[in-house]
């Protein structure tokens, strides 16, 4: 298939056509699992390091310690995927998970608050994140191209949806079962049930079949596979387009970093509310997934991510003017259904165009350009907070996700037009 090729791809009427084959649906039980508790981190130690610092910019440096080093290595680790056995591979990062999570259980003891100082606390958390950072790079290309060696190409979208939807739905319960335990139990027992998931997503996960690559990828050195890997995603420009809108919308937009400060100190909530508003816009998300499962996209997907991403940017808008709780939530959960779009469609184009010998390189090349922005975004925010003040750092990351759609709109017309 030449790079700007459209694909044409039968869409299968049946929903559950994907989770129907037994080794995708442990592939998704075991991702549930483990982003739950990726979710439950980033919502308890959010709360949890605005309360020892009272700093919005501690949560900014929070995504920092975390996207330096997953950013660093992103181009090699899509080589080491797709030249190891994925499952191996994936294994060995949610052990290295599982430590972190015990590491974190640790520090919020009572113990360690006797033993360090606030200050020493906060930088051993850091430290912990730039270690999930080194891990992260290699969990999502691991993850991504597992998906195409499981399910048959002509179920590629249907399972391509049920990944975002099993991603989102983990991330709304995360999100909101960590505020809720963070009232319950308390920060250091909320750890416990984060290690608690890990492991049994771990265990889930070594129900899959060995993943070998591909033999062509075998004798390839190391930075020839690299500019392989990058220069088909350049040339691709659908594909390139769909990763850079991802981006630089969820760069400017990246309000949920700043939730923390909303909720303490404008809604004044209690971590409840915390947690039902951090997981506003995956609920949002969950919504929109579902209803694309069972309705799928049929023409146009490209014109509609577009038009999505900028709704996304006026929701952004709407959070940041917000001082009543539940019109705050509104605009989160509106957010997550545009999102939800955007995802699906950006999902698919990657899943769709890419070769299966590629696909370790071009999802670490999509982390560097997606999942990485919310890192950066969380540092954007939490900088542009402490430079402007809370609330026009989040009116302004909405003018700018509107302005970076406008801008994607006229300079590229393929991911306008772009069908499947």
């Amino acid at each position: 298939m030449e790079a700007d090729q459209q694909p044409v791809v039968q869409v299968t009427d049946d929903p559950l056509a994907a989770v129907r084959i037994p080794e995708y649906k442990n592939l998704m039980t075991g991702r549930f699992l483990f982003v739950c508790a990726m979710r439950m981190i980033t919502t308890v130690v959010g709360w949890w390091i605005y309360q020892l610092t009272k700093d919005p910019f501690a949560i900014g440096l929070i995504g920092l310690s975390e996207v330096i080093p997953a950013l660093s290595l992103a181009l090699y680790s899509g080589h080491r995927v797709d030249i190891r056995d994925k499952k191996k591979l994936l294994l060995q990062s949610v052990a290295g998970y599982f430590l972190a999570a015990c590491f974190l259980l640790f520090l919020s003891s009572a113990k360690a608050g006797s033993l360090l100082h606030t200050q020493h606390i906060t930088w051993f958390i850091y430290g912990t994140f730039f270690f999930t950072g080194i891990l992260r790079s290699f969990v999502g290309p691991s993850l991504s191209s597992m998906i195409a060696t499981i399910v048959p190409r002509h179920l590629l979208q249907n399972a391509t949806t049920w990944n975002q939807g099993t991603w989102l739905s983990a991330s709304v319960t995360g999100h909101a079962l960590g505020g809720f335990l963070i009232a319950w139990v308390g920060i250091n027992h909320t750890f416990s049930v984060i290690a608690l998931f890990i492991g049994i997503a771990f265990l889930v996960l070594t129900r899959l079949k060995p993943k070998p690559p591909h033999k062509e990828n075998a004798e390839k050195k190391t930075w020839d596979s690299v500019k392989e890997g990058l220069r088909f995603v350049m040339r691709t420009k659908a594909l390139l387009a769909a990763m850079a809108l991802d981006m630089f919308a969820v760069l400017f937009g990246g309000a949920a970093a700043l939730i923390p400060v909303f909720a303490s100190d404008i809604l004044k909530i209690s971590p409840i509310g915390f947690g039902w508003l951090n997981a506003a816009s995956d609920i949002g998300s969950i919504v929109i997934v579902l209803i694309l499962t069972l309705f799928p996209m049929k023409k146009a997907q490209g014109r509609k991510m577009l038009l999505a991403v900028a709704g996304y940017g006026c929701c952004i808008i709407l959070f940041g003017l917000s001082k009543w709780f539940f019109l705050s939530f509104f605009a989160l959960m509106l957010s997550g259904i545009l999102d939800g779009v955007s995802v699906v469609v950006r999902g698919t184009v990657m899943q769709l165009l890419t070769p299966d010998n590629m696909r370790g390189r071009v999802s670490s090349v999509s982390s560097m350009f997606v999942t990485s922005s919310n890192e950066l975004g969380q540092f954007e925010s939490g900088l542009m907070s402490k430079l402007v003040g809370v609330i026009p750092s989040v009116l302004f990351g909405g003018c700018m996700t509107i302005a970076v759609v406008t801008t994607t709109w006229f300079k590229a017309p393929k991911l306008r037009k772009f069908e499947y």
